[in-house]
């Protein structure tokens, strides 16, 4: 249903479409999620754990790595002593890379559903959307009450409810915020896809993927949604005045990368 949903989402004026769906996103990405809640204590105790990292990297400098193509263009040895953020399949970039990330972040729950038992293999802090519960068993894992529907936010109180702006970088970037960094450098952001379509439609890999670090990284057989890379981009925004309105910022070393939201600089540079 919600393939078909995002189909026919293009021939709608945005306005009429949100009014339109807004019953059943509603059910959908929040209230049965919440309904949960009330018997499924972890959300509560993952928001008790999420507090103790607020501010914990106070004034701080930190990489968060896409999973673009281009990190493999990109010397992430520099990186080793760094504090890292990682996101979806990541890990399978760590041999390249010498060292596993400081944190993971993960919210879409097709990579969550298919990499369930990677994901609970990982050692470092997992932060996960709640909708990944019932793949996801270890009690390490911290949850978030992430969305994507409803008021486009720069979410600051990661106990609340996250806005995830339709790219799990973005919720990284709130992550990084609520920790308290003061400078936070993209990498393997390229915000660029060969694979084209509808956006957030569910489609299944024929081959070898072009559109990220590994070939095998949605490889064949794997189920992902096309990205809305208009809607990320209102989300960067959001992030960027955020960031700017405290006196903080988000620079862009994406070797090649074709977002524009933030200032580019060169990762050699800031060394």
């Amino acid at each position: 249903m919600r393939d078909a949903i995002y189909r026919v989402k293009p021939h709608f004026p945005r306005r009429a479409w949100s009014a339109l769906t807004a019953p059943y996103w509603w059910w959908y990405n929040r209230a049965r999620h919440q309904a949960a809640a009330a018997w499924d204590g972890r959300l509560r105790r993952s928001a008790q754990r999420m507090a103790a990292f607020r501010d914990r990297h106070l004034g701080q400098r930190c990489y968060i790595l896409g999973n673009g193509p281009s990190l493999q263009r990109t010397d992430l040895r520099r990186l080793r002593d760094a504090v890292t953020f990682g996101t979806n399949r990541i890990y399978l970039h760590f041999p390249a890379m010498g060292f596993p990330t400081t944190y993971y972040v993960a919210v879409n729950t097709l990579v969550i559903e298919q990499c369930a038992d990677d994901i609970q293999r990982l050692a470092m802090p997992r932060f996960v959307t709640w909708r990944g519960r019932r793949w996801l068993r270890d009690s390490d894992v911290i949850f978030l009450d992430t969305d994507y529907t409803g008021p486009e936010v720069f979410s600051t109180d990661l106990t609340r409810r996250v806005f995830e702006g339709s790219t799990v970088t973005f919720v990284a970037l709130e992550l990084a915020y609520y920790m308290g960094f003061a400078e936070v450098v993209l990498l393997g952001v390229d915000h660029s896809f060969a694979t084209q379509g509808p956006p957030n439609v569910t489609v299944v890999s024929t081959g070898e993927d072009r559109d990220h670090f590994s070939p095998a990284y949605f490889g064949k057989g794997f189920r992902w949604q096309l990205p809305d890379l208009e809607a990320s981009e209102r989300a960067y925004a959001l992030a960027r005045d955020a960031y700017e309105r405290d006196g903080r910022r988000i620079l862009d070393a994406t070797v090649g990368g074709h977002l524009e939201v933030f200032p580019k600089v060169r990762l050699e540079d800031l060394f």
